[in-house]
C-alpha cells in the first residue's frame, strides 16, 4: 500500500463532502459527479481494495465522476424536445 495524501481514505471523503457542499452553492450537477467519484475512491481505499498507484486512483476518480455526471444529466436534466416557454414577462404591466 502506498503512502502519501492520495492514499488516505478520509482525505477523499472530505473532498467528496466539499464537492457536495459546493454543489449546493453552484447547482447544475457540475460538482456532484466529482463528489460521487471521490466517495467511490474513499470507499475503495477504506476497504483496502486498492491503493498501490496514484494513477489508478485518479483514473477511477475520473471515470466514476464522468459516468455519474452523465447519468445525473440524463436523469435530471432537460428532456429531449422539452422547451421552456415563457407566457409572461416580468416587465409586462398586469
Amino acid at each position: 500500500m502506498g503512502s502519501g495524501i492520495f492514499f488516505i481514505w478520509w482525505i477523499w471523503a472530505v473532498a467528496a463532502i466539499a464537492f457536495f457542499i459546493l454543489e449546493v452553492l453552484a447547482p447544475g450537477f457540475i460538482l456532484l459527479g466529482f463528489g460521487v467519484g471521490a466517495t467511490v475512491v474513499a470507499i475503495i481505499l477504506a476497504l483496502g481494495l486498492l491503493g498501490a498507484d496514484v494513477a489508478i486512483l485518479v483514473l477511477i476518480f475520473a471515470v466514476v465522476s464522468l459516468v455519474s455526471w452523465y447519468a445525473l444529466r440524463r436523469v435530471f436534466g432537460l428532456r429531449k424536445g422539452q422547451v421552456k416557454v415563457w407566457d409572461t414577462d416580468i416587465n409586462d404591466d398586469v
